[in-house]
């Protein structure tokens, strides 16, 4: 059957929430989506001027567009989630992840073991988890055998075969660490009671623990029995200890997720935590690559779905940073101070510090894609039309007005290009005017670059405000580069940065990768330039002191300076030194000028 025109498909959509799907012209799955309104969003893709060229490529090769209607925007969510991950479609965001989780799994055996598995097994075992690592999982177990003696072997502790005496107590009971359930030392009742408390230590829960050995050392004590009553302190102590190291905020927050995301141009990153008691149970952070310049919003809301069936989570309340459209059984809670706000502020540092950690590991397994993620970044947050793989950038240096100087850094693909740099000597300028010598060498360089048929930058930077920045604008609308390179200009005293014909400055945030690179640059400009104009201050006052002598030119100080290294050397030099470089006459001068 052929395929009606977009425009008659769009037509009967319903104005109904629901999923849509689109399609190619092969009847490939291209996207799927979720709306609260079908008939907007999907026709928001055709009438709309996108700025991401991924989203524009996928509008050209949609062919047809089919859709699901269901009862609200939650079901929609689910229903998005599902068959994302069912078709795979090349511009959805996928949140795969092919780790195999540990969990902690309760054996359904009359003596249950208890032990860590990645396998799970539906014979009416319970399993706990899963858990982002494996240590969690050993260190609550080494917890849970370090308070609570527990079998290890795995025989079949049937009633028939106990009472047969099929087996015989091992190594394990005569170090303390079981109590002999095989010979029916310990009773199936005794036993469960220390699986129930397991079950809570597991869930965060260690009050029921803590009241029951509470009790028992009192009962050992006042029975004189100071020896297994110390034992039970022991274990309290170990109990409490590692209570106190979980427990991170308020004990009666229990059973609740929390959510945070950071993202930048290409990836988002979504940290997660899960609180049981006031204790971190469960942190796991993932990394999200955008398909078609998605926004926190719709990541945050597939992440949570998705990690929430992943991570088995059964909590009814979730903390957010913003609010979201979520199923109806979650209760959504924005927190804005307290110890919840200290939590969302956690889990945020947490997906931070992630991203951080990602930034190094791919610039060092991957510097293109580092670089192409900063070029990225630099593109949207400096509003630029094209990454600035080149950019320029110029600074003045002068003392007083005397021997102004001016230097021009070169970056590429965010890294300095030394042997590009050029220094330039201000010559049509007189006295302090930083406004003219600007204007001056910016004009020389881009001649000189359009003359011998150069790359231009595509960005300029300028070090100063909207005085500096509209004299470099003259230049370029003199050599006619005006809109064909961007041009900005960095103030420094709140790093506010200029764009030509906004009298607003704008301001990046203090921690931004792009206001780092132009502060990186201003920094060198300023550096290249300000030895440039030492070295050319100082080489003239040195060349001054021995001018002054009178019948010394400049090529006699040149030559003396050559031969002696400093003036020093020459003040010191004795008459008959002095005299086999320039001559007797020239000699006495110079060594009576400095010896009186």
């Amino acid at each position: 059957m052929q395929e009606l025109p977009i425009e008659i498909q769009l037509s009967t959509l319903p104005n109904e929430p629901g999923v849509y799907q689109f399609y190619d012209k092969s009847g490939q799955i291209l996207y799927v989506g979720k709306a609260k309104n079908l008939k907007k969003r999907v026709a928001s893709y055709f009438t709309k001027n996108h700025d991401s060229g991924k989203t524009r490529l996928l509008v050209r090769k949609i062919s047809s567009v089919k859709h699901i209607i269901v009862r609200t925007e939650s079901d929609a969510l689910l229903l998005e989630n599902n068959l994302i991950k069912k078709y795979k479609p090349r511009y959805n965001v996928l949140l795969r992840d092919d780790k195999s989780y540990p969990w902690i799994c309760i054996k359904n055996e009359r003596f249950p073991r208890v032990f860590a598995t990645r396998k799970l097994i539906r014979d009416g075992s319970e399993y706990f988890g899963p858990y982002t690592r494996m240590k969690t999982v050993k260190t609550l177990l080494d917890l849970i055998r370090d308070v609570y003696p527990l079998r290890t072997c795995n025989y079949d502790l049937s009633a028939e075969k106990i009472e047969a005496g099929k087996y015989k107590r091992c190594l394990e009971y005569h170090l303390g660490n079981c109590l002999g359930p095989c010979e029916d030392l310990q009773s199936a009742e005794e036993y469960h009671k220390q699986i129930d408390d397991i079950r809570q230590i597991i869930r965060g829960n260690f009050k029921s623990s803590i009241h029951y050995f509470k009790k028992q050392m009192k009962i050992l004590a006042s029975q004189m029995r100071f020896e297994e009553a110390q034992q039970i302190k022991e274990k309290i102590e170990v109990l409490e200890m590692y209570q106190a190291k979980s427990t991170v905020v308020n004990p009666k927050i229990n059973n609740v997720d929390v959510f945070t995301i950071v993202s930048d141009a290409g990836f988002a990153y979504v940290n997660f935590m899960q609180l049981s008691h006031g204790a971190i149970v469960r942190a796991h952070t993932i990394e999200i690559k955008k398909k078609l310049d998605e926004n926190n919003r719709d990541l945050l809301q597939l992440a949570i779905v998705e990690l929430r069936q992943r991570f088995n989570s059964e909590s009814r309340i979730v903390y957010l940073p913003f609010p979201l459209s979520l199923p109806d059984n979650l209760k959504v809670v924005l927190p804005k101070l307290g110890d919840k706000k200290k939590l969302l502020d956690l889990s945020e540092r947490n997906a931070k510090f992630f991203r951080q950690e990602r930034f190094k590991q791919v610039k060092i397994a991957d510097p293109d894609r580092h670089t192409n993620r900063l070029m990225a970044q630099m593109k949207r947050d400096l509003r630029l039309n094209a990454e600035p793989r080149h950019i320029e950038c110029f600074d003045n240096s002068n003392m007083q007005g005397t021997n102004p100087v001016a230097a021009c850094v070169v970056f590429k693909n965010g890294k300095p290009v030394k042997k590009e740099y050029r220094l330039f000597n201000i010559k049509t300028v007189t006295g302090p005017d930083d406004y003219a010598s600007m204007e001056e060498v910016v004009f020389r360089r881009y001649k000189r670059l359009l003359n011998e048929g150069e790359a231009l930058p595509q960005l300029i930077v300028i070090d100063g405000g909207k005085g500096q920045l509209s004299s470099a604008l003259k230049s370029l609308d003199i050599l006619g580069l005006r809109g064909k390179i961007a041009i900005i200009g960095i103030a420094k005293r709140l790093e506010e940065i200029y764009f030509p014909d906004d009298p607003i400055p704008l301001y990046l945030d203090k921690k931004s990768e792009s206001l780092k690179i132009i502060q990186q640059l201003r920094n060198e400009a300023h550096r290249f330039g300000i030895n440039f104009h030492r070295n050319k201050r100082s080489k003239a006052a040195i060349n001054t002191e021995l001018e002054m002598i009178e019948g010394i030119g400049e090529k006699t100080a040149r030559d003396l300076l050559r031969h002696f290294k400093s003036v020093k050397r020459v003040k010191e030099a004795s008459l008959e030194d002095l005299s086999e470089k320039v001559g007797m006459a020239r000699a006495r001068k110079i060594f009576e000028n400095f010896n009186g």
